[in-house]
C-alpha cells in the first residue's frame, strides 16, 4: 500500500464529502448517488480504516440520505478483493512455504472486507479450513488513514458538535479499529465465545486453529452456511428461528457477560443447514459496563413512557446533550416512533412506517445537533446495537419486546 497515494486520494474523498454536506447545510440539494459512487470506487481499493468507517456508516439506514446508503452498503458486499500476489506473500511471511502446510488453498477469496480477506483452503489432511488474512502492509497505514479519517470526521464541527466531542468520537473508532488487527485476540475470542455457547443448540461459532494462526493469519475449521444477507428470500420459519437466535444471544451477552459483538454487518453471519446462527468474525468485541448498560435502558424506559423531561434527564446523565434548551419536541417525536416495537405481543421488525418515521426524523436531528450530542464514550456500543436491529428488520423478525425489556427495564429502575 502506498502511503502517499493513500492520503492523497482519502483527502480527495473527504473534500467531496465535505462539499455534499456543506451544499445541504446551506440549503442546497447534494447529489447523494454521484457522492456514494465515489466513495465506493475510491474505498473498494483503499480498504483499511476509511473503508472500514464507509462500511459502518452504511448501517445508520434511518439517518442517511437512501441515495448514499445504498452505494454505500455496497461496500459490504461488493468490495473489490485484493488481487491473489498480495494476499501470497501475507501468507509467505506467515508460513514460509505455504506448500509444507496446505494441500490447497483457493485464490479466488470466500469473502472480501475492510481489513482483510477469507480464503478456503484443504490441509494434507484433506480438512476443509478458511484461512483470515489481514492485507498486507495495513498495520503501517493504519496511522496515517486515521489521519485522514479525523480529518473528514471534523466535518462534524459543521453541525455543531464540539470539538472535545469529535476527538473522543475518533478515538473510541481509533481503538476498535487498532483491535481488529489483532488476530491473536479473535482466536481467543472465538475461544471463549466456543467454550461459553457450547450447549446453546442455536448457535455455531467456527473454531480457531492456533497452531495455524498468527498475527496477521487467523485460521478456522469451515463452516458453510447461508449468508444473514440472502436469507431476505428465505420460508418464514428459517428467517424467524435465526432472528430469535440473534436476539436471544444478543440480551445474553449484553445483561448477563457485559460484552457485544460490536461488528454487525450481515456478512459475519449465516445460517447453516440445521437452521442455526452462525457467528464468523469475533474481531471486534467489546465490554459494557453495567452503569452504561442501567443508563441505557433508563433513557429507553423514559422514551417508552413517552416523558420527554425524563428522557432530556437520562441523556444528560450519558453525556449525550449539553446546551441551553432541551428538544422537547423531537423527544415526543422520537418516543412516538419506537414505542410501537415495545408494545406487548409479537411486533414486526419489518414494518416500514417506523423506518419511515425515524428517516423523517433525520433532518430534525441535525438541526438540533448543538444541544443533542451523541455520547463519546458509547459510539461503536450505539453503532452495534443499531446494526444488529437492521439484521433484525432485514429478517423480516417477529418479536415480543415487551416481555423481553421489562424484567430488564426493572432490573435498570433497581439501580
Amino acid at each position: 500500500m502506498r502511503e502517499r497515494g493513500r492520503t492523497r486520494r482519502l483527502f480527495g474523498l473527504g473534500a467531496r464529502t465535505g462539499g455534499a454536506l456543506l451544499k445541504t447545510r446551506l440549503g442546497g440539494q447534494a447529489d447523494w448517488r454521484a457522492l456514494g459512487e465515489a466513495l465506493f470506487e475510491g474505498l473498494s481499493e483503499l480498504k483499511g480504516p476509511a473503508m472500514k468507517l464507509a462500511q459502518i456508516m452504511s448501517q445508520w439506514d434511518d439517518l442517511l440520505p437512501p441515495e448514499l446508503a445504498n452505494e454505500l452498503a455496497r461496500l459490504q458486499r461488493q468490495a473489490e478483493p485484493m488481487p491473489w500476489p498480495k494476499i501470497r506473500e501475507a501468507l509467505v511471511l506467515q508460513y514460509g512455504d505455504i506448500q509444507t502446510h496446505f494441500r490447497e488453498i483457493e485464490e479466488r477469496p470466500f469473502a472480501s472486507a475492510s481489513m482483510g480477506q477469507v480464503h478456503k483452503a484443504v490441509t494434507h489432511e484433506g480438512e476443509t479450513i478458511v484461512l483470515k488474512v489481514q492485507y498486507p502492509g495495513l498495520a503501517e497505514v493504519l496511522e496515517s488513514d486515521l489521519k485522514q479519517v479525523r480529518r473528514i470526521m471534523g466535518l462534524g464541527r459543521w453541525f455543531k458538535v464540539p470539538q472535545a466531542r469529535l476527538d473522543a468520537l475518533f478515538e473510541e473508532l481509533a481503538a476498535g479499529l487498532r483491535d481488529e488487527l489483532d488476530y491473536h485476540a479473535e482466536a481467543q475470542a472465538l475461544a471463549r465465545y466456543r467454550e461459553r455457547y457450547q450447549d446453546n443448540p442455536a448457535l455455531v461459532i467456527p473454531e480457531p486453529l492456533f497452531e495455524l494462526s498468527g498475527q496477521h493469519v487467523l485460521a478456522m475449521r469451515f463452516v458453510g452456511g447461508t449468508p444473514l444477507r440472502d436469507l431476505e428470500s428465505a420460508d418464514d420459519a428459517t428467517r424467524q428461528k435465526v432472528a430469535l437466535a440473534l436476539a436471544d444471544w444478543i440480551t445474553e451477552e449484553l445483561f448477563t457477560y457485559r460484552e457485544l459483538h460490536a461488528d454487525p454487518h450481515a456478512g459475519n453471519f449465516a445460517c447453516d443447514e440445521q437452521g442455526r446462527l452462525v457467528i464468523y468474525d469475533l474481531g471486534a468485541v467489546i465490554p459494557v459496563p453495567e452503569g452504561r448498560l442501567k443508563a441505557m435502558m433508563q433513557l429507553l424506559d423514559a422514551t417508552l413512557a413517552q416523558d420527554p423531561m425524563a428522557m432530556d434527564e437520562a441523556l444528560m446523565k450519558m453525556g449525550g446533550r449539553q446546551g441551553q434548551g432541551a428538544p422537547l419536541a423531537l423527544y415526543r417525536e422520537s418516543a412516538e416512533c419506537i414505542t410501537p416495537l415495545f408494545a406487548p405481543g409479537e411486533q414486526d421488525f419489518s414494518d416500514v412506517r417506523v423506518h419511515r418515521r425515524l428517516r423523517e426524523l433525520t433532518p430534525k436531528v441535525w438541526a438540533a445537533m448543538d444541544r443533542l450530542q451523541p455520547p463519546a464514550d458509547t459510539l461503536l456500543l450505539s453503532r452495534a446495537l443499531n446494526g444488529h436491529y437492521w439484521n433484525l428488520v432485514r429478517l423480516k423478525a417477529r418479536l415480543d419486546m415487551h416481555g423481553r425489556t421489562q424484567p430488564l427495564l426493572a432490573w435498570a429502575r433497581a439501580g
